[in-house]
């Protein structure tokens, strides 16, 4: 064997090694990563209040940042927020962006041919908004009018299956609620939590309309072939639902217990 052909062997054997080295878990690799680098992000749209929104002095505060606060607590990290739209937030992340989405995104089949979730950290439902002076008393009173949804939701299908006849898509649900306030369009579809809050707060003169339309899991979003993040994520969530940590968060931001079904 020449020189030539000896280097060549050698850097086969060292390609063929690093790629044994790297076709274990993706996850469990980030898990180390997250440790060793004491950081974790978790991404959401900010725009999404109670869940998370930017409050009066420009602090990202809600229901999903003190859940994601916990869960780099008791990772023994600190936990890093990214807000993004929502419409590319999945893209974000299995881009690598962020090492997870901790932003009341639910779960559907669609989603998981693409990304991998945890148990869920709480429970809602899609609901139909409308104006306080609205005389719509049912949701199939929307049937061919302009319907609001934020960009990338489950949402947009909902406002299909209803037979609105103008979905418009939006950045957050600040704007979806506003355009409904401003008689833009007829109606919002968003979840139930926060179209409570809206209903109660001072800001949209708005009423929701009928029950939810259906029900979501809303989980933690990871990479495709989660591994030991996912699952140490997962454990973490168990204890929290064990120990009313998820409970007294949600009483903090919803005034009610959204944790269980």
């Amino acid at each position: 064997m020449n020189m030539r052909h000896l280097l060549t062997t050698i850097l086969l054997t060292l390609t063929l090694a690093a790629l044994a080295t790297g076709c274990g878990s993706d996850e469990q690799t980030a898990l180390e990563r997250v440790k060793q680098s004491g950081k974790i992000s978790f991404a959401m749209s900010g725009g999404y209040p109670p869940f998370n929104f930017y409050n009066e002095q420009n602090e990202l505060v809600g229901f999903d940042m003190d859940v994601a606060n916990q869960v780099a607590k008791r990772l023994g990290v600190q936990f890093i927020p990214v807000t993004t739209e929502w419409s590319g937030i999945i893209e974000g992340l299995r881009s690598g962006a962020y090492d997870g989405i901790l932003g009341s995104m639910a779960v559907t089949p669609e989603r998981q041919k693409v990304v991998d979730f945890s148990s869920p950290y709480y429970y809602s439902g899609a609901q139909l908004v409308v104006r306080q002076d609205a005389s719509y008393q049912s949701p199939d009173e929307l049937k061919g009018k302009i319907v609001g949804v934020v960009t990338g939701t489950t949402f947009e299908q909902d406002a299909k299956q209803l037979g609105a006849g103008d979905v418009r898509l939006y950045k957050d649900d600040n704007q979806t609620l506003l355009e409904l306030d401003n008689g833009v369009v007829d109606a919002v579809i968003t979840d139930r939590v926060v179209g409570v809050n809206a209903q109660s707060g001072n800001r949209f003169n708005v009423r929701l309309l009928g029950s939810p339309l259906r029900s979501e899991d809303i989980a933690v979003v990871f990479k495709k072939n989660a591994g030991g993040l996912r699952e140490a994520v997962n454990a973490i969530l168990a204890t929290m639902h064990e120990d009313g940590t998820l409970r007294s968060i949600s009483r903090k931001w919803l005034d009610a217990d959204v944790t269980t079904k």
